[in-house]
């Protein structure tokens, strides 16, 4: 009976599937949930969720500006759960940003970029680009005022990126100002053509995860394995169905936002980008659109592609943070940045007044590369410390220096969407 049992599990669909996203038995430590925290498959989960409700919201919705915006009130006044639907679609898509990014936060933090899987990580920061950008295109469909000027405020800080960043902005906004023509391309870019892509890329993502071997764990002499069905499929059936329980509770009580209808003459104050634009934005008050909106973005754009190629010592591929110690050289360097971050931008807005002080510079220089090495140069200080006081690697290092970026972004896109009010000036 036994073998009758286990013949129905090798030929039946659902077995069949799992075993091309896993092998039939994996390492048993691969099981444990703290290993992965099961962001991956929760992404997937996720689209998968945005792709129904967005099929569902296609019927109700009308690409046009004289339509676009009563259509989105009618499906949530009158369609037969539509309010829940959009609330659903909403938190989906907020949540898709947060988790892709935690996602590549794991794989990094956890050493798992390197050797085999370092394309695998350039294709994760594909991913991560697509869901920003699936997101960004479906944020002007309501057609209200927080989407309008929202997307306004972008393609304007894209305008600042130099000899190119007034044409790109009419290219993506098909003129100079957000109108009908932008919102058909972003609704055919939303609904068409970035749902393909990322499952292109997602389902190629998938199979490199399975060519490495699955989940990157650290090298010993006894391995112990288990069977895939059911020490994981049964985990990750829990996650799924707590994170949909959990969603589905949120959209019951919680309303996606939805202002007045779009006024090109009328921007409310104050106006901000997309909550995960918010950085960008708040850089941009600091420093010179030369540096802000063009050279620290396409920097930064090339470390973290490289980051998986440079040269590492003592690298221990799949330990959290390299070591014990490399886990408290990440919690002061996150500790550093935000202190350090929060008080350059309050002393920027009210004691160091470059563009006052150095106006008869070049701009680039009193706006920009001076308040830059306010940044670069105590960062710099805190690394060199590290190296020469504490005897860090440079595994650790390079890793230092990553969390003070990532921890000074998210310092300075808190601040924008929590402390900064009328007029963009800060509360305090």
């Amino acid at each position: 009976m036994s073998k009758n049992i286990s013949e129905d599990r090798k030929y039946s669909p659902f077995v069949n599937f799992i075993l091309h996203l896993h092998p039939k038995r994996i390492d048993k430590r691969a099981v444990a949930y703290n290993r992965t925290y099961g962001l991956g498959g929760i992404a997937a989960l996720l689209f998968v969720l945005l792709f129904i409700t967005g099929m569902i919201l296609r019927f109700s919705y009308i690409p046009n500006i004289e339509y676009a915006y009563e259509s989105v009130v009618a499906l949530q006044n009158q369609s037969l759960f539509g309010k829940f639907i959009r609330n659903l679609h909403h938190l989906s898509a907020t949540l898709l940003i947060v988790v892709t990014f935690l996602h590549l936060i794991r794989v990094y933090y956890s050493q798992s970029i390197y050797y085999k899987r370092s394309r695998n990580w350039i294709f994760g920061l594909i991913l991560l680009f697509l869901v920003v950008l699936s997101d960004f295109t479906g944020y002007l469909l309501p057609w209200d005022q927080l989407s309008y000027w929202a997307v306004t405020v972008i393609t304007r800080i894209i305008e600042s990126i130099p000899l190119v960043g007034k044409a790109l902005a009419d290219f993506i906004r098909s003129g100079d100002s957000v109108n009908e023509n932008t919102l058909l391309n972003f609704y055919n870019f939303h609904t068409g053509i970035l749902p393909l892509f990322l499952i292109i890329i997602m389902s190629y993502h998938f199979w490199l995860v399975r060519k490495a071997g699955g989940v990157a764990l650290p090298e010993t002499e006894k391995k112990e394995t288990v069977e895939v069905i059911p020490h994981l499929v049964v985990k990750e059936k829990m996650a799924a169905l707590i994170v949909i329980a959990g969603l589905f509770l949120m959209s019951v009580f919680y309303d996606a936002p939805l202002l007045d209808e779009a006024n090109p003459l009328k921007s409310p104050n104050p106006t901000k980008a997309p909550w995960y634009f918010l950085g960008a934005q708040e850089l941009l008050f600091h420093l010179h659109p030369v540096f802000s909106a063009f050279i620290i973005p396409v920097s930064l754009g090339f470390y973290f592609i490289y980051i998986p190629f440079f040269k590492y010592e003592h690298l221990h591929v799949g330990v959290w943070f390299n070591s014990a110690s490399g886990k408290k050289i990440m919690f002061r360097s996150v500790i550093l940045s935000i202190i350090f971050t929060f008080v350059l931008i309050y002393l920027f807005e009210h004691f160091l007044l470059f563009d006052i002080w150095m106006n008869n510079w070049p701009s680039w220089i009193g706006t920009g590369l001076i308040p830059l090495l306010c940044y670069v140069v105590p960062v710099g200080a805190f690394l060199l410390f590290l190296q020469k006081r504490h005897q860090v690697n440079s595994t650790e290092l390079k890793m230092s220096f990553t969390t003070i970026l990532l921890s000074s972004y998210i310092t300075m896109m808190l601040t924008a969407l929590l402390l900064r009010q009328e007029g963009m000036l800060l509360i305090f």
